[in-house]
């Protein structure tokens, strides 16, 4: 069997500088810029470890509207947090919208979900709760 490692996940965004600067504020991502093989400028984030890549889109490429919650195929990025309450309310100070406020889903676990850009539904997790 073949071996299979985690590499990134990609978004689209037809602002990718403002879409990179939202994940650097909310989530203190370090951004990466480089230059692709064709020339164009690249912006990466590391995120916690996690590898995201945001292509420019341009206005003449046609895309479909991002999708609303539940839906099928990967529905949302999850984050690892402690102290979930205290997390959230720095979140909002820093204009974060909350699709689902902090709640427990199971003893020790409680989650929340925000709204990032072209509406990429992001879940706070804490599974540390006592």
């Amino acid at each position: 069997m073949s071996a299979f490692t985690y590499d990134h996940v990609h978004l689209r965004s037809p602002d990718a500088e403002a879409t990179a600067r939202w994940y650097e504020k909310m989530f203190d991502a370090e951004i990466i810029r480089s230059v692709q093989s064709d020339g164009r400028p690249r912006i990466d984030l590391n995120l916690g470890g996690i590898s995201v890549f945001i292509a420019q889109v341009s206005a003449e490429q046609p895309v479909g509207p991002p999708p609303e919650p539940p839906y099928f195929g990967l529905e949302h990025i999850g984050l690892r947090v402690s102290e979930i309450d205290k997390v959230v309310a720095e979140l909002k100070a820093k204009g974060a919208e909350f699709t689902v406020e902090p709640k427990t889903i199971r003893p020790g676990v409680r989650i929340a979900f925000l709204r990032g850009p072209q509406n990429v539904h992001i879940e706070l997790l804490d599974r540390d709760v006592a």
